[in-house]
């Protein structure tokens, strides 16, 4: 299980933060202060840092900086500052990953999952029936063969993945996934895409086992 520290002040985005990290089963810590998280990070190694610019007793930028000298933690920063000026900074300062909120949460959680896979800290081939899903190079494999996906088919089954055995209803889909314009998917849409990823899939779409309907509920991957 991986510990991961939020370095936030902002407690309704902490407690936020907690719980859905909590769920998917990370270890979680939290402190809101440059000072705070220097004092835990003496006394603590984590496996991923997510840390806000703006913090009540500096910058965040200077504390990025300071955690990368000390090692190698992955460091994902979440702050509001979405200029480019703001995101290649942090970025030069060594940043895995830079997030702007507000953030939607499978972002949030897919992006943690594939940074802690690419530091070795976590697998990045995933597997289901005889579905292979390598995370760093976004491939699906079939019984050896690679299946072409677009992007928001490729993102829908990532959903499905990150919530293996949790039945997904329509309106929380619809609420995680999204274009690559950034628009949200209408249930029409949905629709057409869960078709399509069935048919791409499933060896009888028809009567599915790796993505199942549950009537009235939802869907769910797997058992």
């Amino acid at each position: 299980m991986e510990n991961i520290l939020i370095i936030e002040d902002d407690l309704s985005i902490v407690k936020n933060l907690e719980i859905l990290l909590k769920d998917e089963g990370f270890r979680v810590y939290a402190v809101s202060t440059k000072k705070a998280a220097a004092e835990e990070l003496e006394k603590c190694q984590y496996d991923l840092i997510l840390l806000d610019l703006t913090l009540p007793d500096g910058s965040g930028y200077s504390l990025c900086s300071a955690i990368k000298h000390r090692g190698n933690t992955p460091i994902i920063i979440l702050t509001a500052m979405n200029d480019e000026a703001s995101i290649v900074t942090g970025f030069d300062l060594g940043a895995d990953d830079y997030i702007t909120k507000p953030f939607k949460p499978m972002e949030l959680v897919s992006r943690v999952k594939n940074i802690l896979r690419r530091c070795g800290k976590s697998p990045s081939i995933l597997e289901i029936e005889d579905l292979k899903i390598d995370t760093l190079k976004a491939s699906v494999w079939k019984r050896g063969t690679e299946i072409s996906l677009s992007a928001l088919e490729y993102r829908l089954l990532l959903v499905f993945l990150n919530h293996q055995g949790e039945v997904m209803s329509r309106s929380r889909l619809l609420e995680e996934i999204w274009d690559i314009a950034g628009d949200y998917v209408n249930d029409n849409t949905l629709t057409v895409y869960m078709k399509r990823l069935r048919d791409k899939i499933e060896d009888n779409p028809t009567s599915p086992v790796i993505l199942k309907t549950v009537r009235g509920l939802g869907y769910v991957l797997g058992e």
